[in-house]
């Protein structure tokens, strides 16, 4: 990275453009124009890793123009400047273009750049959890590969199943547009989703029989496992997370501690969506497979309860995608 943030600032009025460019010169990087649409073009062509964007300009809103940032760079960070006070507006705003911070017109210029500053040091810890992720999977590569094994030896059934519940899982990640951080712990946590069946007893995981209370409190337990065979992985901290609450419902009638909405780690509401989607159209012991519509239309009876019905909205809009891709790999490995 250079010596320098780099620093777009977007304003129609040509003073206040000037009045912010004067606040943040020699500190940073700074590129500043009075049109939304060229902010637009700049962005195409230079790498910015903050923007600060005036709210009611001619050409565009700013909130729309940074709604497209978030969209096509999330990296970058998003700050808006508005002379509204309507808190449901803001809040709107906010939502829409998952704004870090707006500041209030008339600013004050120590205000301000305390903001940017915490703005910029918002997007260096989000890039330095990237790298941690990064080397997290190659420093864990093989060991993961190992459990993984050990972990699909135990039952057919589980043979490619967390390498399956990653791949629908990174998708759903990759239609919410997630940060490449939460993508990378996803995918680890993906692959370790299940790593607590491995002290789930064989009797009970191959059983074909409906289960006991007791020994589906067993399958239970697995979650707990899991989360003790990795603890001591301090660099897994956020990973052990997303495992912890892969089985919580949205209602709060999952396990293993009755959380519910958005009180439950993202990752693991979509964990818990492409696990169960995959364990539907999956052969079991005990019955065939679903077909992939009938497993999506029980994912969307389900949604508001068990699942994040705003997660399972993204999964049927991407399934057709899925199935797509996953027929044309088919495909290339049977020719």
């Amino acid at each position: 990275m250079n010596d320098k943030y780099k620093i777009l600032l977007v304003d129609d009025e040509e003073n206040n453009l000037m009045l912010l460019y004067r606040t943040l010169r020699g500190k940073y990087d700074i590129v500043k124009t009075t049109s939304p649409l060229d902010a637009i073009e700049l962005m195409k062509t230079q790498q910015f890793h903050l923007i600060l964007s005036d709210h009611k300009m001619p050409e565009m809103d700013g909130v729309e123009l940074l709604k497209h940032v978030y969209e096509n760079y999330p990296e970058t960070v998003r700050i808006l400047v508005t002379a509204y006070s309507d808190i449901t507006i803001l809040i709107g705003s906010i939502n829409e273009a998952k704004i870090y911070r707006y500041i209030k017109k008339p600013f004050n210029p120590a205000e301000l750049e305390l903001v940017v500053e915490a703005g910029l040091e918002y997007f260096q810890l989000k890039k330095d959890n990237e790298v941690l992720i990064s080397d997290l999977k190659e420093l864990f590569s093989g060991t993961i590969r190992a459990i993984i094994e050990a972990l699909d030896a135990k039952d057919s059934y589980t043979l490619g199943r967390s390498r399956r519940v990653t791949y629908y899982s990174l998708k759903i990640a990759k239609k919410l547009n997630l940060s490449d951080a939460d993508y990378g712990k996803i995918e680890l946590a993906g692959l370790l989703h299940d790593i607590g069946m491995i002290g789930v007893s064989d009797d009970v995981l191959l059983k074909t029989e409906k289960l006991t209370d007791e020994e589906f409190q067993e399958i239970k337990s697995h979650v707990d496992h899991g989360v003790r065979i990795l603890e001591d992985i301090k660099q897994l901290k956020d990973v052990i997370t997303i495992i912890k609450y892969h089985h919580e419902h949205f209602d709060g009638n999952g396990y293993p501690y009755g959380i519910k909405g958005e009180e439950i780690p993202i990752g693991s509401r979509i964990i818990a969506i492409a696990d169960a989607y995959d364990g539907m159209v999956s052969n079991r012991a005990y019955r065939e497979a679903m077909k992939p519509e009938d497993a999506m239309q029980v994912l969307e009876k389900l949604a508001g309860k068990q699942f994040d019905p705003q997660i399972v909205q993204s999964f049927r809009e991407i399934l057709p995608e899925l199935l797509k891709e996953i027929a044309e790999f088919e495909q290339t490995t049977k020719a």
